[in-house]
């Protein structure tokens, strides 16, 4: 095996007693940390090796990074606006003499850190301090955010919520349960993969990964061999078995590298138990892991047999996991019979049978004639541009208003009327966005997808899904410079 001190390190840190030594335990497997409900438990750093499923990494366990005493957290929270914010300032300016040097050094060595914070004690002025010390330090670093102590899933995405102000992607978590364990490590080694890629390459940027899946016999192999043997250049292909998602890299338009990621055809689970091997279960995980790791999926259908349910499911799970996707349609020249007409009928059937992904462009090719291969690269490009955008606030909350004017929120039987303050976006990968408003449950889902096709409408995104979220926020006080900043009260 790989020496301990050759692996990529992963650092945990956070502020005292948000349970890093317990998410380090949950992760690694075993009991190396103590693990009691008392801030500084964890003195020294603790080394652990996590073998994951495609990447092995050395997990260090931290003591609280930033140790602020408790009456200069309480100034923080409370006091008049120029109190806190000269404390705030002067906690700011004293922060490196009050990190301690374990910690510090831990997060100078690791390519990739692991922010904990408190999804039962809510955001607090400490959690804030440290992630614009992260942000600012540590830019070049990659940061997930676990929101520890979120031992119900579906509370769990309400309290990470707030934590989107850190400018970080909150997972909620529960080192206790081990619930959304998985998924931060798939964001961990995702990170690490792609701090790799970034120092493996001598120039350019980092390449764009395209995972091409679907179901078995659609064609997914002839398309990456119609991509890599029509005007393409390979760049370095990836060793891997055959029943495993092999990576090749191509060049593709505007010089752009793309990693095409070839995986095993996708079948119903009903289908695997009954009468697949223990081979094809692993080959479908493998084609499921090759999903998270992915900025883009080409989900490719046969024309003949159109989108099935299966297809409807990896949707699904295209959509949840946030990744850019285009629809390849295969074998378009065994369409007997075409026209303009059909074609456009032929997209709306599309279109209602993958309905969870009706933001993604169509791609209708052949891979044995070679036609349209070459826009599956463009397409996907420009997929994985727009899963990267991000628009000005000012542009934002115009459209924004633009779209109260024409629809106001509905009223309650009560006379309670939702009032939308501000939009902001939170982040990018996919493109996220929160809302503030007066009550979140005065804003029927039906008003919420309104807001989202108005977006869309008005900005675009196409080929990939974005995220919104509500949150209520107490009303300023009238006159105050936060209520003269509110952009709409309607």
């Amino acid at each position: 095996q790989v020496p301990s001190h050759l692996l990529p390190k992963v650092a945990i840190v956070g502020r005292p007693n948000v349970g890093k030594s317990a998410l380090f335990n949950r992760i690694v497997g075993r009991n190396m940390a103590i693990v009691h409900d008392e801030p500084g438990v964890t003195r020294d750093r603790l080394y652990g090796r996590v073998r994951g499923s495609v990447q092995e990494f050395m997990l260090i366990d931290t003591g609280g990074v930033l140790t602020i005493p408790t009456s200069a957290e309480s100034g923080l929270a409370g006091g008049s606006v120029a109190a806190a914010q000269a404390k705030k300032d002067a906690a700011v300016a004293g922060l490196p003499s009050m990190i301690e040097q374990q910690a510090a050094s831990a997060v100078e060595e690791a390519c990739a850190l692991v922010f904990v914070v408190d999804g039962q004690a809510g955001l607090t002025s400490a959690d804030i301090e440290i992630g614009n010390w992260l942000r600012r330090k540590f830019k070049h670093k990659k940061i997930a955010l676990a929101v520890n102590k979120c031992e119900s899933p579906k509370k769990g995405l309400l309290q990470a919520a707030e934590f989107w102000s850190l400018g970080f992607t909150p997972v909620p978590v529960s080192a206790i349960s081990g619930s959304g364990v998985p998924d931060l490590l798939e964001d961990v080694t995702s990170a690490i993969k792609e701090k790799q890629d970034e120092l493996e390459a001598s120039e350019g940027d980092r390449p764009l990964s395209v995972a091409i899946i679907g179901r078995p016999n659609v064609g997914k192999s002839s398309i990456l061999n119609a991509i890599v043997g029509k005007e393409r250049t390979i760049v370095s292909p990836v060793s891997g078995t055959t029943r495993d998602a092999i990576d090749t890299e191509v060049a593709g338009p505007e010089g752009k590298v793309f990693r095409l990621i070839d995986t095993a055809g996708i079948r119903k689970r009903a289908a695997i138990a009954s009468g697949g091997s223990k081979t094809e279960s692993l080959c479908v995980q493998s084609a499921l892991r090759a999903i998270r790791r992915a900025d883009v999926v080409a989900l490719v259908i046969e024309a003949m047999t159109c989108a099935t349910e299966q297809d409807y499911r990896l949707g699904e799970r295209i959509e949840k996991d946030g990744k850019a996707c285009i629809i390849v349609v295969n074998k378009w020249d065994t369409v007997p019979d075409k026209n303009a007409e059909s074609t456009y009928w032929y997209d709306m059937d599309v279109r209602e049978k993958l309905r969870v992904l009706k933001w993604a462009p169509i791609v209708y090719t052949s891979a044995t004639s070679g036609q349209r291969v070459q826009k599956i690269l463009a397409t996907a490009l420009s997929a994985g541009q727009e899963r990267e955008r991000r628009i000005s606030t000012a542009i934002l909350n115009q459209v924004v208003q633009d779209a109260i004017n024409m629809k106001q929120p509905p009223t309650t039987r009560g006379g309670r009327k939702g009032r939308l303050y501000f939009c902001t976006q939170a982040t990018t990968r996919p493109p996220t966005f929160v809302f503030f408003v007066n009550d979140e449950k005065l804003f029927p889902d039906d008003y919420k997808r309104y807001m989202e096709k108005q977006l869309r409408q008005n900005i675009g995104f196409p080929g990939t899904p974005i995220r919104l979220f509500w949150r209520s926020k107490r009303l300023a006080r009238p006159g105050s410079k936060q209520s003269t900043q509110e952009l709409a009260s309607v």
